[in-house]
Formats: C-alpha cells, sequence, structure tokens
C-alpha cells in the first residue's frame, strides 16, 4: 500500500487549492501512477499554528511500479509544476505531495525517510488516511492509524469540508 499526503493552502495556476490538488492527482495518473482510492477533503489548520491560510489536506492510496526514490521525483516534480518552491519550512504553499508510506517499507536516506516522520502526530494525515486505509499499522511504531488519531493532541483541527 502506498500512501500520498496532498496539501495545499494558496491558489495555482490551476485555481483554488482543491482545484490544485484534483489537478495534481491527474498528474500523477499521467506520470504512472493509479489512485485506487482518495480521502474526502479535509479543511485544517497551519501546523504549526500560524496567521496564514487554512489547508486543505486528503490522502491518497497508489499503486505504481517506479520505487520510493523515482516516486518521490515525480512528487517534487509536480508540486514545482505548480509553483511550489522550497524556501522556508511549514510556508503556505500551492501544492504539498507528501509519500506516507510505501508498502511499509522502513527507509531513512538523506532523499526520503519513510514511513514520513511526522505523520503520527499529525490529523491532518490521520484523519484523511483512516479513510482510504482504515486497517493501516504504522510500521515503525506499530499501532494503527485509530490508535494514533486517538492520540492526539485537542487542538488540532481537520475537519471534512461539505462535499
Amino acid at each position: 500500500m502506498i500512501l500520498l499526503g496532498l496539501g495545499a493552502n494558496l491558489p495555482s495556476s490551476a485555481g483554488p487549492p482543491i482545484a490544485t490538488l484534483e489537478a495534481a492527482l491527474v498528474q500523477l495518473e499521467a506520470s504512472g501512477a493509479r489512485i485506487v482510492a482518495r480521502s474526502r477533503w479535509f479543511r485544517t489548520a497551519p501546523v504549526p499554528p500560524s496567521d496564514q491560510a487554512w489547508f486543505v489536506n486528503a490522502v491518497a492510496r497508489l499503486e505504481t511500479a517506479l520505487e520510493p526514490i523515482g516516486l518521490l521525483a515525480v512528487l517534487q516534480k509536480i508540486e514545482h509544476a505548480f509553483g511550489r518552491r522550497r524556501a522556508l519550512r511549514n510556508e503556505a504553499r500551492p501544492l504539498d505531495l507528501d509519500l506516507l508510506d510505501y508498502d511499509s517499507r522502513i527507509l531513512d536516506s538523506a532523499k526520503l525517510v519513510l514511513p514520513h516522520p511526522r505523520l503520527h502526530l499529525r490529523a491532518f494525515v490521520l484523519l484523511p488516511l483512516r479513510d482510504v486505509a482504515p486497517d493501516w499499522r504504522h510500521p515503525v511504531l506499530g499501532e494503527t492509524v485509530s490508535e494514533l488519531i486517538a492520540k492526539l493532541p485537542a487542538d488540532q483541527i481537520a475537519a471534512p469540508l461539505a462535499p
């Protein structure tokens, strides 16, 4: 199971955040990945808290023949195509694509850490992840997505957007 986190809080050439995220999924499929499932869209507060615009987040489950580093390169190319520039950590952005988990592999390299090192701490990842993989278990911690959600601090705000 390959899990991808999607987020945006600025418009892009494709339009507002949801339009950007949908266009990014189209680009991802054009690059050889298949979207097996996508969560609902969630409206989420910036982490850490700041005065920037709130995010739209989701998680997608993918299938691809690409290995993790190759998939990461595709994700970064798509981010760049929609205007993502990496200047400051946690800054507002038109598109953020995070490889969360790749078949429960554990990887710690200069280019990529799997599973994503902070996914278990974030409502904006765990709540949509539960939509597409309710039985998922963290490959390092051994805890289910529901167990991780139960440990989240109450101040993290992530609510599904109306359809």
